[in-house]
């Protein structure tokens, strides 16, 4: 698979990480192109975009680190709730899709 930045399309091998010149609004502009795909993921810090397309290695230790943290919130008997992913932003500054929130 080629690596494909347009208007109409985003689309990176698995593996791949794309770094981007861009403003917040760049930013905002492919990530509302993104949608709710999955892949590739979209980083943004000051004057930088970062697009990465995990691995299958990725997903298994996202999902291994969020189950450790899962017994060790049971274990404390700490209230918590789990999401996967959602977008988490300080606008103008940073935005980031993390594995999952708690």
């Amino acid at each position: 698979m080629d690596t494909v930045i347009t208007p109409e399309r985003i689309e990176l091998p698995p593996g791949a990480v794309l770094k981007l010149l861009g403003n917040w609004k760049d930013y905002q502009v492919l990530s509302q192109q993104l949608g709710d795909r999955s892949s590739p993921r979209i980083k943004y810090r000051r004057g930088e975009i970062l697009l990465m397309a995990p691995l299958t290695e990725h997903g298994r230790d996202a999902s291994l680190l969020a189950d450790i943290a899962r017994v060790l919130l049971d274990h404390l008997n700490r209230i918590y709730e789990s999401f996967t992913p959602i977008t988490m932003s300080l606008p103008e500054i940073s935005g980031i899709e993390p594995d999952f929130c708690f």
